[in-house]
């Protein structure tokens, strides 16, 4: 066969592999996760396939806050057949299958999954042990707060001075949050914000309002006997404070957004990112 045929024929292949990128099991591409992450992988951990095969051959990727049906069936029309969330699949925090194993809802989503020959594995808490936070990145950045971190914390912000009402708004418009409830008086001028995305633990969203460097408590779903009254209380008090739930979705899917890009800096397979969404709306 003449040279330049030969190189034609090479060259040929090279580009159809890169096309349709790395032949990857779902498992292979975790443990590529796992040795990017930055950080040692915990044997106790709910990051872990949910449904499906690590044997599984992956055509490509999605990531997303909330593996709904939705989210699903728009990875199947995209060609993606592994699922990346970051919450649960199956409606409680380890994903087990008992309490409704004889649920219509629950057997129509696994038999999905199974129709589609679909991986979905949860990337959450090594996702946050990232340094920095890849949520609190993505939500950083959504907000256009980046540098804004104060020194030496993730989780707190100096912002502009601006009021809790206006802070509230732009909120609302840039984590896209359907409806967002707002405990204190949106008059009140503040520049010091406590994010606290996801569902973050009582006593932890407490201790942030207790501070006297925080003015505003930012978070993504809070018990509304706990954390709303003891804010209720405390303006009371005479103590000027405000929080601002956002929803649990809102208020990380920035991050998942994040984890697509990183993603891609080290996977030639398709990534793409799928929102599920606030599932909440306001009248």
């Amino acid at each position: 066969m003449p040279l330049h045929r030969l190189w034609i024929m090479m060259l040929t292949v090279l580009l159809g592999s890169l096309a349709h990128g790395e032949d990857l099991t779902a498992q292979q591409i975790i443990d590529r996760i796992k040795s990017k992450v930055g950080v040692d992988w915990s044997a106790n951990t709910v990051d872990t396939i949910k449904a499906g095969s690590g044997a599984e051959k992956i055509t490509g990727i999605t990531t997303t806050m909330f593996p709904t049906l939705e989210v699903l069936k728009k990875s199947v029309a995209a060609g993606n057949n592994l699922i990346i969330c970051h919450e649960p699949t199956f409606y409680n925090h380890k994903d087990d299958l008992t309490p409704l194993e004889k649920d219509d809802v629950q057997l129509a989503k696994l038999a999905y999954i199974k129709e589609h020959k679909l991986v979905v594995f949860r990337f959450h808490d090594h996702w946050h042990r990232m340094k920095p936070d890849g949520i609190m990145t993505g939500v950083a950045e959504a907000l256009g707060w980046q540098g804004r971190a104060r020194k030496g914390e993730q989780s707190v912000f100096d912002i502009e001075t601006t009021t809790v009402g206006e802070l509230a708004k732009l909120m609302k418009e840039k984590l896209k949050c359907s409806a967002v409830r707002v405990v204190g008086d949106p008059k009140m001028p503040c520049a010091k914000i406590a994010l606290s995305p996801g569902a973050g633990a009582t006593l932890a969203q407490i201790a942030a309002l207790q501070r006297d460097d925080v003015d505003v408590l930012a978070c993504g779903e809070t018990r509304e006997w706990e954390t709303v009254e003891y804010t209720r209380d405390a303006i009371a008090t005479g103590r000027k404070k405000a929080l601002i739930v956002l929803g649990h979705s809102p208020s990380e899917e920035p991050g998942m957004a994040t984890c697509a890009k990183w993603l891609e800096g080290f996977m030639s397979l398709p990534v793409k990112f799928i929102p599920c969404g606030d599932p909440f709306w306001a009248p």
